[in-house]
């Protein structure tokens, strides 16, 4: 996941979407859909598939090899994250991984996309490999062959080793070349068993709340450090794709980027152009470099200091010819003009509009995603759109071995019903991914916030499906 709250300062708003029915029988659910649709409304070919990452589930933060990572780090300074919680153990996925995969299986999913921790593999960020690190996600992978899951591999999902953020992390133009190698070894290894990559998850969240707001790892509260980082990993989601070209010639490549469907307020000029603004950070920042047409610096005036970062050779670098682009949708974003400089926009919250939220303040809002969906398609040299995340959070709670998350259940109804309309519409969206398989480390919430749809125990480690696991068993089934 994500977090998308560097741009926020929101208060709780309630949760959940009422537009479908529910009716429980003692052990057997049955669901009515918000509207008439079947799994095969989406096509043959459509990926169904659940999304992961290498911190917030892993654990063994320091077993067999693997270094300090940025968030192990991170996580033990005082009041970063909530509750004071780190993900050392997590969901401790690195001893129960079969035991994961296994119920992604149950759940009938095709597809597991999951991130490689580069500490866990490069401990010094460059030079020696871990071999015991390499092995790990070897099992992982053959565990998800064996069982029919095809592997999907994000290579960069926020966790660098520490040794590499000591020295700047994504604001050092080294980066370029610390993540050029850590890409070659990975996709050397894994290439043979995987044909499915993505390359970077959502840099606007590691970019903007790690180096602009402080609100991530390194926590850092700098604009220059922030443009860097923003430069830096544009040219690093590049190169990653045609290292990956190079040594998986028949890999389909893509990356995934943070999305958020912006309206303004009103139809105030000022709010119309605060909103545009917004949207050109939170939604054209990081895609538009990546298709040739440069950093949005005609709507935010300020993004024009990113030229005296340019070197020789860095417009042609910054472009790459993905295969698909991973769609990233939880929230829509309403703004209105702000006199704060940078964006000069703000959110109206949520709570203030008095609409459906989920327990981290983003507003639920299903035809967001059909928005995104069709503002992404119209880009000349988009090929193919997945959906590679998409989920809510709510105040799951454990009664008797079961969890009933209507809400969840609903939220995943609605936003199906909007790809499935923008794709009836002639979008070329081809994959659904939900986040997450299961509970996890949500980053500075820590685990207060649950996403999964099997819920975690984190006492004991114990997992028990959710009512959402069992609607997604029944809707994929044959």
């Amino acid at each position: 996941m994500k977090r998308r709250d560097w741009v926020r300062s929101t208060t709780i708003a309630g949760t959940g979407l009422l537009f479908s029915r529910y009716l429980a029988g003692s052990d057997l659910f049955r669901y009515v859909p918000a509207s008439d649709f079947l799994k095969t409304d989406f096509g043959t070919g459509f990926k169904w598939g659940v999304a992961a990452a290498s911190y917030q589930t892993e654990g063994a933060w320091n077993l067999d090899g693997k270094s300090e990572s940025n968030w192990d780090h991170f996580s033990r300074i005082p009041g970063k994250i909530e509750r004071g919680e780190n993900a050392d153990v997590a969901a401790d996925f690195y001893h129960r991984y079969a035991e994961d995969i296994d119920l992604i299986k149950a759940m009938n999913f095709n597809v597991f996309r999951f991130s490689l921790s580069w500490p866990r593999i490069l401990p010094e960020g460059t030079g020696t490999v871990n071999q015991k690190g390499i092995d790990f996600y070897h099992k992982v992978i053959d565990k998800c062959l064996s069982v029919g899951i095809e592997p999907w591999i994000t290579l960069y999902h926020w966790d660098m080793p520490q040794v590499l953020e000591a020295r700047g992390g994504w604001a050092n133009r080294k980066i370029i070349d610390w993540f050029s190698e850590y890409a070659e070894v990975v996709t050397r290894e894994y290439g043979p068993k995987v044909k499915n990559w993505m390359v970077i998850n959502e840099q606007l969240s590691f970019t903007g709340g790690g180096y602009m707001e402080g609100i991530f790892a390194p926590g850092k509260k700098n604009l220059n450090a922030f443009l860097k980082s923003v430069h830096n990993s544009v040219l690093c989601n590049a190169e990653g794709g045609r290292i990956i070209r190079k040594n998986v010639p028949v890999a389909n490549i893509g990356t995934t980027f943070a999305n958020t469907w912006v309206e303004p307020v009103d139809t105030k000029k000022k709010n119309v152009e605060a909103a545009a603004r917004m949207d050109a950070i939170m939604n054209r920042l990081f895609i538009e470099p990546c298709l040739g047409l440069g950093y949005p610096v005609d709507t935010v005036p300020i993004l024009r200091k990113m030229k005296s970062l340019y070197k020789s050779g860095d417009e042609t670098k910054m472009v790459f010819d993905f295969d698909f682009i991973g769609v990233q949708y939880y929230f829509r974003t309403v703004a209105r003009n702000s006199i704060i400089p940078g964006m000069r926009a703000k959110e109206v919250l949520a709570s203030k509009r008095g609409v459906p939220a989920n327990e981290m303040e983003g507003e639920i809002y299903p035809e967001g995603l059909y928005q995104i969906l069709k503002k992404y398609a119209s880009y000349k040299g988009i090929r193919n759109l997945i959906v590679t995340e998409n989920g809510t959070c709510i105040p799951d709670k454990l009664e008797n071995g079961r969890v009933h998350d209507k809400d969840r259940i609903d939220y995943f109804k609605n936003h199906l019903e909007a790809v499935l309309k923008a794709k009836r519409e002639g979008v070329n969206v081809n994959g659904y991914f939900v986040w997450s398989p299961t509970d996890n480390f949500e980053w500075n919430k820590g685990y207060r916030t649950r996403f999964g749809l099997v819920y975690i125990d984190f006492k004991t480690q114990e997992r028990y499906m959710k009512d959402s696991g069992l609607w997604f068993k029944e809707f994929l089934k044959n």
